[in-house]
């Protein structure tokens, strides 16, 4: 069970606290008599925000023991050359399951590509799929699959974990951990999902840009502010309380996909190893990893945390991550590297006709696709 431990709050957060919930409070009961409930959602997220990204005592209450930490996990399949002796802008690992072997597939011959990467985008990327064993019943037949997709490949990374929803964090550890073993010089760190679609020639120059100014404290994605644990405990992404007491997740990102700079993974791989792991939301628990080292994520509009983005030339012209993808990959590949669709954004009156078309696709009242309405702006 986690208590909070009142020997880690130092006295002047206590006044500080203090202070906080009290100008809070006044504004609360303030705005509850006068204005919109939306607005008092507002002032509650903005003090919970406040509170889980500025005190030590939450990622301290999470903190586990070196006697007490899950017994590491052996490798099944690994590429400990993956990397070596080369100079690498962008290692992806994408979780995936031992099942899923259509949509890798789709993967190695669209966005994921690496020998497309190199020679039409001048980059050099890595992809390795990240995947733990299947259950029992079916495991010899489905891990001799592997194995021989594996050989045809050289791009799986296994170890022998459970692969089910509640070990995704260990799919997160192994990724730190392969990176921070076997690719620590990659300048960019990328964790995606096996549903999503990258326009890469986008992301590539976007961290190129990154990497010629030499940029760092990059963690880049959807991000998701002060959001509450789920308590309904029919939902499976139910957190106890006993797991986590507090109202408010720090600031993270969606795990559909997000980058982080090499400085960054190096920190998240140490702070993932005093964590506990058996909180099973990866994405969440990233987020708890990166608040103990002090970096917080940054909101990049065309980074996707939900639905589809919407299938328009105007949209691929600065799109990155579009996600909720199973047969669709060739489709939107052919759209995004066709020079045509290129030309239609190009010059004075295809920036305007873009920018009122973007507008018109993410500004709708009830706008349930990939981007924010702020997209259309930027």
């Amino acid at each position: 069970m986690y208590v909070i431990n009142c020997r880690r709050i130092r006295k002047y957060q206590f006044v500080y606290i203090f202070a906080t919930c009290f100008v809070l409070c006044f504004l609360y009961f303030f705005v509850e008599m006068d204005s919109p409930l939306v607005f008092v959602h507002l002032i509650k997220s903005a003090s919970y925000r406040y509170l889980i990204n500025n005190y030590a005592f939450v990622n301290d209450n999470l903190s586990t023991s070196r006697c007490n930490r899950v017994a590491r996990h052996r490798y099944l399949i690994n590429h400990e050359e993956k990397c070596q002796g080369q100079d690498v802008l962008l290692l992806i690992f994408i979780k995936t399951s031992p099942e899923n072997y259509h949509k890798r597939d789709a993967i190695r011959q669209t966005w994921g590509n690496e020998d497309y990467v190199h020679h039409y985008l001048n980059a050099n990327i890595k992809v390795l799929f990240v995947l733990g064993q299947s259950n029992f019943s079916l495991g010899s037949e489905m891990q001799m699959r592997l194995e021989r997709e594996d050989k045809r490949h050289g791009d799986l990374i296994q170890q022998d974990f459970l692969d089910t929803f509640y070990n995704l964090t260990y799919k997160l550890l192994l990724q730190f951990s392969w990176a921070n073993k076997f690719c620590p010089h990659a300048k960019f760190v990328m964790s995606a999902d096996d549903d999503i679609f990258i326009h890469m020639p986008n992301l590539i120059a976007y961290l190129q840009n990154l990497a010629q100014i030499g940029a760092q404290d990059v963690w880049v994605g959807y991000v998701h502010y002060a959001s509450p644990p789920v308590r309904d405990k029919k939902s499976k992404y139910y957190v106890s309380y006993k797991m986590y007491p507090w109202s408010a997740y720090p600031d993270y990102t969606a795990g559909a996909a997000y980058v982080l700079s090499r400085d960054v993974a190096a920190k998240v791989y140490g702070a993932s190893q005093t964590l506990n792991s058996s909180f099973y939301i990866d994405d969440v628990f990233m987020g708890f990893c990166a608040n103990k080292v002090g970096i917080a994520p940054h909101n990049h509009p065309f980074f996707s945390g939900g639905a589809k983005a919407p299938d328009h030339p105007c949209i691929y012209d600065k799109m990155i991550i579009s996600h909720g993808h199973l047969e669709d990959l060739q489709y939107f590949w052919q759209q995004i590297t066709d020079l045509k669709m290129k030309n239609i954004s190009s010059g004075i009156w295809g920036s305007i006709y873009c920018r009122i078309v973007n507008i018109m696709l993410l500004c709708r009242l009830y706008n349930h696709d990939t981007y924010h309405c702020s997209a259309a702006f930027s």
